[in-house]
């Protein structure tokens, strides 16, 4: 089952790319009029982002009791964010791939569920952060849309809302494993039209709640260790924004401060909250548009855009298939 579940992650992925050819041959012809030393520094700039990430989930690791080499946990990092792209569904199909190693190697599938799912809320909480100064920016400069404070006001109760089940989680399994079935049931009826069976089954939830919630239950005396994992997510959306600033540089494009972080804040944004995978195709739309409204010229926008996203959308996606190719060997 796990073995023909990767297959169909990787058709899926070969599905994306396929469907995404145009755009791939206009991102390598974009690239080529690029200068490489700018867009060399974007490139180990998004290796640092990535190495963020593990670094935040060992701390995470470690504050739940459990022991993972840095290699280790950097391929299931890769991994888990290949298959949120070929596989979107909040995040709930990286955390599986954490979920699944930890028990093929005798780890607490709780703990290791309860560390995926506190880095995800720590991720929103620390974009929020980012989402913040980037609106500021667009309200200085007068372009701030109905449009851009709804999709924020979704994304604030998409974290707070997940917090809301992480707090209910660390006190009480039998209530986490209550909301999950109602959702459970949710989304069974919501797809019986097209399965013609149950998706979920709610006992699955009832029992992955109470694995969850063991691990959730250690916050009650540690949550102050959750400050360090919270400052290397803050260092992540840091390391993206001067990613985006070297492209500006790698093109010759003018832009300002307020540029760089009004345009990564809409981007992302879209990103999260887009129904496709990993925004494709909404991010190429949204983010050109966004930075036009922060006075970038519209040709040059979409170079920085396609150029950023091969980045931070292609590039993991290459290196996720791989990781995910190596976990499974080992």
């Amino acid at each position: 089952m796990r073995k023909l579940f990767i297959w169909i992650a990787f058709l899926l992925a070969a599905a994306l790319v396929a469907f995404s050819l145009r755009e791939i041959e206009q991102t390598i012809e974009t690239l080529q009029r690029a200068r490489p030393i700018f867009i060399f520094a974007a490139l180990v700039l998004q290796l640092g982002f990535l190495a963020c990430e593990t670094v935040g989930y060992r701390l995470l690791y470690q504050l739940m009791d459990l022991r993972e080499s840095f290699r280790r946990l950097f391929l299931l990092v890769v991994a888990s964010n290949f298959l949120n792209i070929v596989a979107p569904s909040a995040g709930a199909t990286g955390i599986a791939v954490f979920v699944d190693d930890a028990r093929r190697r005798n780890l607490s599938p709780g703990r290791t569920a309860a560390a995926a799912a506190l880095y995800l809320f720590l991720e929103y909480a620390a974009f929020l952060v980012a989402l913040a100064l980037g609106l500021l920016v667009l309200f200085r400069r007068g372009n701030l849309d109905v449009g851009e404070i709804g999709a924020s006001a979704l994304m604030t109760l998409l974290c707070i809302g997940f917090g809301v089940l992480l707090y209910i989680g660390s006190h009480s399994g039998e209530q986490l494993g209550q909301i999950l079935a109602r959702m459970a049931r949710l989304a069974n009826k919501i797809l019986h039209p097209f399965y013609r069976r149950d998706y979920v089954r709610e006992t699955r939830a009832h029992e992955f709640s109470h694995e969850i919630a063991e691990g959730l239950s250690v916050l009650r005396n540690r949550r102050r260790r959750l400050l360090k994992p919270f400052a290397f997510a803050l260092l992540g959306k840091t390391l993206h924004v001067l990613l985006l600033m070297f492209v500006f540089l790698g093109f010759g494009v003018n832009f300002s401060t307020g540029t760089v972080i009004g345009g990564f804040a809409i981007g992302y944004l879209f990103l999260i909250i887009s129904p496709t995978p990993s925004g494709i195709g909404v991010v190429e739309t949204i983010l050109p548009l966004a930075l036009v409204s922060l006075r970038v010229p519209w040709a040059e926008s979409v170079v920085v855009t396609l150029t950023f996203r091969a980045l931070t959308f292609w590039l993991p996606l290459a290196l996720g298939a791989a990781a995910l190719r190596v976990l499974q060997r080992e």
